[in-house]
């Protein structure tokens, strides 16, 4: 009993996982090959990164995660700022399962929290892109549009508030600020 409770567990922990397949990510200060080169290499050697296709000419990096792996959005963040540049765009692809979604609300999928902003209420169903609209992931020009779109704290912060979380528990855990497209 307990290995079958075990192997359960582990299938929903890879079907969470596994909603993430892939990403496009611009940089911006790039001022040569050399500077893409950089950011590549940052971004390759990350352990749940597949793949890194770069752009120079649009300072983009299409990035493919491997199978199974839980992708963490700072490591990729971490990674450009380490190379010394900065992310001013990050979208992601992500299946959803009839996820119903509505605006300035907060839903916990793949083992992290999302706040949808800028979003008509739909449910989501299969492959969607999801754009990253934290700071330090948009321009300060698109950050400051978005945060015109909540009076909630954690979207200054990006951790979740007490006001938000005392029932659930995940007071100060990271939560991810998203809009459609």
């Amino acid at each position: 009993m307990k290995k079958i409770f075990g192997i359960i567990l582990l299938l929903i922990g890879m079907a969470a996982q596994a909603q993430f397949k892939k990403a496009t990510l611009q940089a911006s200060g790039l001022t040569c090959s050399l500077c893409s080169k950089s950011i590549y290499k940052s971004l390759i050697a990350i352990p749940f990164v597949q793949e890194v296709q770069s752009d120079i000419k649009n300072a983009s990096y299409n990035i493919t995660f491997k199978d199974g792996s839980n992708v963490d959005f700072d490591a990729l963040k971490k990674a450009v700022t380490s190379a010394g540049f900065s992310v001013a765009m990050l979208q992601v692809n992500m299946n959803f399962d009839s996820t119903a979604i509505k605006n300035d609300t907060h839903i916990e999928l793949a083992g992290k929290t999302f706040h949808f902003l800028n979003v008509q209420p739909q449910i989501l169903q299969g492959e969607k892109t999801i754009t990253i609209v934290d700071k330090n992931f948009v321009t300060n020009k698109e950050y400051k549009k978005y945060s015109k779109l909540t009076t909630m704290k954690c979207y200054e912060t990006g951790i979740m508030e007490s006001c938000c979380s005392k029932k659930n528990g995940t007071v100060g855990k990271r939560i991810y600020h998203v809009t459609i497209g």
